[in-house]
């Protein structure tokens, strides 16, 4: 089937077009490089013409207030064309926990994303995953100084952006969920050991330390970001870093 990944040229985008493409579909990646802007409708009709499923993987451009704005925007396009072109299967990644968590306004952004796409026209499914893997490095520059790093304990289960892509892509292939898939990492860390274990394997010898206010982490209580009843992938964390 034709399938149209808006946000196709990024990180797991790319990634789960070359999945899809793989399994013999014909997975077409848009973008804002690709004359496709999902905030001002822009190009969005002619990229999900003829597309049996519509993959939305763009994200904010911000963590903060205007977060919701994007989303509202993006939705609202991608749905109205999607409907307009009889697309059967529309397809978000979300957030592990994403509805625990009111004190961050990125997290209430994508809460917002996920009501519009449950509230829409278009058939559906939401892959919920848990940190990546890859976001560990900006993790760690928030709150870093030249001798330090300051985190909280806050639980994480990280997963590989590369496991995040096939599960979407698997979803993306499938029939609509009309529901949420969990997806994790294989293993659960305090976020300040997590910090610990990076800096010693990258050969860093700044300290961590352990900050219950330190980061956009402090923000989440308990362990609302894991989800060991998910679906687990297998690369883990030690793994990835080598």
């Amino acid at each position: 089937m034709e399938i149209a990944v808006i946000g196709g040229t990024g990180l797991i985008g790319s990634q789960v077009v070359e999945h899809l493409d793989a399994a013999g579909h014909r997975a077409v990646p848009h973008s804002l490089s690709t004359g496709v802007d999902v905030v001002s409708g822009e190009g969005v009709d002619r990229a999900v013409e003829g597309a049996g499923v519509v993959v939305n993987l763009t994200n904010s451009p911000t963590f903060d207030d205007a977060s919701p704005d994007f989303f509202r925007a993006s939705m609202d396009n991608l749905l109205t064309a999607a409907q307009r072109a009889g697309t059967g299967h529309f397809v978000i990644l979300s957030i592990v926990g994403v509805d625990r968590v009111p004190q961050l306004a990125y997290y209430r952004a994508k809460l917002l994303q996920e009501d519009l796409l449950r509230g829409g026209p278009v058939p559906y499914s939401i892959v919920r995953a848990t940190q990546f893997m890859e976001f560990m490095a900006a993790v760690l520059s928030w709150t870093a100084d030249d001798s330090s790093v300051r985190l909280p304990a806050t639980p994480i289960q990280p997963i590989a952006a590369k496991d995040v892509a096939a599960a979407v892509a698997e979803v993306a292939a499938g029939t609509p969920l009309n529901g949420i898939r969990n997806i994790g990492g294989p293993e659960v860390f305090p976020l300040d050991d997590l910090g610990r274990l990076t800096l010693s394997r990258k050969g860093d010898g700044r300290t961590v330390v352990t900050d219950p206010t330190a980061g956009m982490f402090a923000a989440v209580e308990g362990d609302v970001l894991t989800d060991l009843n998910a679906r687990l992938a297998t690369t883990r964390y030690t793994d990835w870093l080598s």
